[in-house]
């Protein structure tokens, strides 16, 4: 029997772009991430301290499937979210996601030099093992540019060596460092951002300083405080990046917020708010928190805080003003996994183009269009 292998194309045809998907997590398979660490990395810090020895975790199914859906663990044996052609399948043509930004494992390290080393080798494993001809014939992976922000020239030195690329939708940063994010010192990677006009995002991780978010009372004893105390991580950069002046000095500086959850951003403007009326004499700002949030700050939907009572969700949704500020996210390959079709009907109406795809194709500079994949679900 003769067997003919046809190369990977992209139809002619396309169709618009319905839904975007922020916080999609990519992860190596087992030995591709080595070639990509220099040495002396490789050898004395990454290759004796196995990931999974320094996870904290203990979320439901954790010892079975590591809080990954069952279903997304590719046949071969390899972890969930390590084939691109079963992410392909269940996020893109089952799910009907348009386009995904991939958003890489953080493989958090104590020093800052070894964090440098795995955001390089992570960004020439996206390039080589997600965004390549074989594997984005689709075009529809958009890859994030991994920087240390501990380490803030050289993640201006990663951002300068990414941004041309077609498929690298944004800077990918974590939320723990001291000091917080509108101390001058992260300047230089902002700056980096803002002349490639590229958006950073942030999703939550563990950092250089503890291996849990470390609120002001103590670290946390239970996985449930945990998972809480990143919103309150998140609260604590929205306020430097506000009340330092980032956004004076960085006027197009675009900021994502991914898994930290959002209802708590309400009353946070409002207090913003309620301060600067009576202190503004003496601050970096020229506009009201509230405003310099909306046009500079979203968040992703995925957690979906719920209320027993839908209609307090609406209102929440209606206060904020969820059309400026909101992204829609799944979260797959995880056990929170929130699919498109699900969320939007949760949305407001009024809202849901904005938050599905508008705001993604606005915020990442998408195309508004893709090519066509006979049999994918359409969200709209």
């Amino acid at each position: 029997m003769t067997v003919t292998a046809h190369p990977r194309a992209a139809a002619t045809e396309r169709v618009a772009v319905r839904c975007v998907d922020s916080d999609v997590h990519p992860t190596p398979r087992r030995g591709e991430l080595a070639e990509y660490l220099p040495e002396p990395w490789r050898s004395n810090y990454f290759g004796t301290h196995p990931v999974g020895d320094q996870i904290y975790y203990d979320a439901p199914d954790y010892a079975h499937a590591y809080a990954m859906r069952v279903d997304s663990f590719p046949p071969d044996g390899e972890f969930a979210g390590s084939s691109p052609d079963l992410a392909f399948k269940q996020l893109i043509m089952e799910a009907g996601a348009d386009i995904a930004i991939l958003e890489p494992a953080s493989y958090s390290a104590r020093l800052p030099g070894a964090n440098t080393a795995m955001c390089s080798a992570l960004n020439d494993w996206q390039a080589n093992h997600w965004l390549d001809g074989h594997n984005n014939w689709h075009e529809r992976w958009r890859g994030s540019i991994c920087a240390n922000i501990e380490e803030p020239e050289a993640a201006a030195r990663e951002i300068e060596k990414w941004a041309g690329h077609d498929y690298m939708a944004q800077v990918l940063i974590k939320a723990e460092p001291r000091p917080s994010w509108g101390n001058p010192k992260y300047d230089p990677l902002w700056a980096a951002a803002t002349k490639h006009d590229i958006t950073v995002s942030c999703h939550l991780s563990r950092g250089h300083f503890e291996e849990l978010p470390f609120p002001p009372v103590g670290l946390p004893s239970y996985n449930h405080d945990f998972m809480v105390t990143y919103s309150l991580l998140a609260a604590n950069q929205v306020m430097s990046l506000v009340f330092d002046g980032t956004f004076e000095r960085f006027p197009t500086l675009r900021i994502v917020f991914v898994e930290h959850a959002f209802t708590w951003i309400l009353p946070l403007m409002w207090r913003m708010d309620a301060i600067y009326e009576r202190r503004k004499q003496w601050m970096q700002i020229t506009r009201k928190p509230s405003e310099i949030v909306k046009d500079h700050i979203k968040f992703t939907t995925q957690p979906l805080d719920y209320p027993e009572d839908k209609t307090e969700l609406g209102r929440a949704f209606e206060w904020m003003e969820c059309e400026k500020i909101l992204l829609y996210s799944s979260d797959y390959p995880h056990w929170t996994f929130d699919d498109p079709r699900w969320l939007v009907k949760h949305l407001p109406e009024y809202a849901r183009e904005q938050v599905m795809f508008r705001n993604g194709i606005q915020t990442y500079h998408l195309p508004e269009t893709v090519p066509a994949l006979e049999g994918q679900v359409r969200v709209f």
